[in-house]
């Protein structure tokens, strides 16, 4: 007697891709699902976005990341808005890929997290049927191609910029990457923050920043700076002592990565809150010897 079971589609028979996303676009193209951002064809919208439906829509905001000698951190403050009104007061915005990368995301809040998702389970996919992990490089360009699946979305203005990061097992150091909303690809060294404060994130980090930090000292620079946008950007959330919501953070090393605890981060944010009230516009950077002479 025949089998009265459907027949899989005939994406699931085949022999298969390292690549999850195209193998979700062949469903996609077979009509088995909608793909979304799991393939490489999400359209533009036949009409505008309305500017009232863009204004009620969850964004996140600022994500900052710096490398130090031995790895890379990044952290992202817990706001979300949605317009003019805060949305949420600790979202979280800083993701854990695979066991040596991070995904930090500023925009659309939620295409963004179905953005890492599905990363998260295409670095899974390619491991699984390769026998061996992506490069850091391969696994930035699969984020890259992920991001040009959302450009139509992007255009009618629900954009998503996302920022990466790493350890590099070749190079045995931490990476940071960059993107653009149609997946251009940058490497950013030393720094790097993106989302609405991320001007000031930068300014803070550009007088903060040393090539021999600590992993201590850059975790607390990333908070710095994350205070300094938040002191001047709306849309940043600094950190809030009452209710106990501090910035996620998240280390990267030869060891893997591994998520800064709340009482862990309470230590550092208290300890930058405390040297703000005697400095409310943070710590100064060093001048080169020999530039602070008296004045004539």
């Amino acid at each position: 007697m025949a089998s009265s079971s459907p027949r899989l589609p005939e994406p699931y028979l085949n022999a298969g891709t390292s690549s999850f996303a195209e193998f979700m676009d062949q469903l996609n193209r077979d009509g088995s699902i909608d793909a979304g951002l799991g393939g490489n064809r999400r359209s533009v919208p036949s009409s505008g976005t309305a500017s009232h439906v863009l204004e009620g829509v969850t964004h996140g905001t600022t994500i900052v990341a710096l490398t130090y000698p031995g790895g890379v951190v990044m952290a992202g403050d817990r706001r979300a808005t949605a317009g003019n009104i805060i949305a949420q007061r600790d979202i979280e915005k800083v993701f854990a890929t695979d066991d040596y990368s991070v995904v930090g995301i500023a925009g659309t809040a939620g295409i963004a997290i179905e953005l890492v998702r599905t990363f998260q389970v295409e670095l899974e996919h390619y491991e699984k049927m390769e026998g061996a992990p992506l490069s850091l490089e391969g696994k930035a360009n699969r984020l890259s191609a992920l991001l040009r699946g959302n450009l139509g979305m992007a255009m009618q203005g629900l954009a998503v910029v996302p920022m990466f990061g790493g350890y590099d097992l070749r190079r045995h150091i931490g990476r940071i990457f960059s993107y653009d909303v149609t997946g251009g690809r940058y490497e950013e060294h030393s720094f790097h923050a993106v989302g609405s404060g991320a001007v000031f994130a930068r300014g803070s980090l550009k007088k903060l920043y040393k090539s021999d930090l600590t992993q201590d000292a850059a975790v607390t620079a990333c908070v710095e700076a994350l205070y300094d946008a938040a002191d001047d950007d709306s849309a940043t959330g600094g950190p809030d002592l009452f209710r106990g919501i501090y910035p996620i953070v998240i280390v990267i090393d030869k060891d893997g990565d591994r998520k800064l605890t709340e009482a862990q981060m309470a230590e550092y944010v208290h300890t930058v809150v405390n040297a703000r009230s005697a400095a409310p516009d943070g710590p100064r950077a060093e001048l080169p010897a020999g530039t602070q002479g008296e004045a004539q």
